[in-house]
């Protein structure tokens, strides 16, 4: 098992990126990027995970909508992103503030009801109504600074903030080749 990331080592990396933020902010924005192809016989869409050697997953419908539990369910991804989101972020501010944790487990519990996104009821919400975060910690740190940690976790997670606060989301239709 590799030892933990060191605060000093993580500082080192973030630094000249911190310094070249400061001073030229242009240098700090990103497009993020996800590209799927839809099947139209099972019902799903694919989508390509460069970062891991270019391995597809594939979503299609939750059982409570009709499918039949083979492929993975976009609402088990998003609560999924938001996990490892928040997870990445936890071990970088642990890090950063030097806090030793031996172990750490996150669950999001996201609550829907899927009368909304099969339009049963149109006053049914499509989607997530709430969500719940649960972290679990083995560790030795004082309460205070595991409360700082977790706040300091929500405030710096993309995914938390991108669901809690929301965005605007465009919807526009490109061209594809014609068959």
């Amino acid at each position: 098992m590799n030892a933990p990331m060191k605060r000093e080592a993580l500082k080192s990396l973030q630094a000249p990126l911190k310094e070249r933020y400061q001073q030229d902010p242009s240098t700090a924005g990103a497009q993020l990027r996800a590209q799927g192809t839809v099947d139209f016989v099972r019902i799903g869409c694919s989508v390509d995970l460069p970062s891991n050697n270019g391995t597809q997953i594939t979503a299609g419908l939750h059982p409570k909508v009709g499918g039949d539990g083979t492929q993975a369910c976009s609402g088990d991804m998003l609560l999924q992103a938001l996990v490892t989101c928040a997870g990445t972020t936890l071990a970088a501010v642990a890090t950063s503030l030097g806090l030793e944790i031996s172990e750490a487990r996150i669950e999001a519990i996201g609550t829907m009801d899927f009368r909304g996104t099969l339009g049963i009821d149109r006053t049914v919400p499509v989607g997530f109504t709430h969500i719940d975060m649960i972290f679990r910690l083995t560790t030795n740190t004082e309460a205070s600074l595991i409360e700082k940690l977790l706040q300091l976790t929500e405030r710096y997670c993309v995914v938390f903030q991108t669901l809690a606060k929301g965005v605007t989301i465009r919807s526009q239709q490109g061209s594809l080749e014609s068959q």
